[in-house]
């Protein structure tokens, strides 16, 4: 099965994102055959810049993002937003691709489940 997460939500301030990948990381436990796949848009594109440090005891997005990676998931993001919020440019975690609606479409028609957080 193939799923698909579109994240629009900022990484911190809410806990929209934090919910999201921890369904990615739980679908993939009980399920090691599912293909995640996680597209982030709008505010959510800075959850793949490099070097995040989130107090001691508090989520961290980027790690949270490099599990999905590490589990054999994919991510992108919406290179358009991440133009918008001056991005372009800056480290982003090893594995996350820039990306375009083009490929957000692709993803939407191949997946069995789609999700919007």
């Amino acid at each position: 099965m193939k799923v698909l997460l579109i994240i629009n939500e900022a990484p911190y301030g809410n806990e929209k994102m934090y919910n999201a990948l921890r369904l990615a990381h739980q679908l993939k436990k009980d399920t090691p055959e599912t293909d995640i796949r996680v597209f982030l848009m709008a505010d959510a594109v800075t959850a793949a810049l490099n070097g995040q440090d989130t107090p001691n005891g508090y989520y961290n997005m980027g790690r949270m993002l490099k599990l999905v990676l590490n589990h054999g998931g994919a991510i992108k993001l919406c290179g358009s937003c991440a133009q918008a919020r001056g991005l372009t440019g800056l480290t982003l975690l090893e594995g996350v691709e820039m990306s375009n609606m083009q490929d957000l479409a692709a993803w939407t028609i191949e997946s069995d489940r789609v999700m919007v957080f």
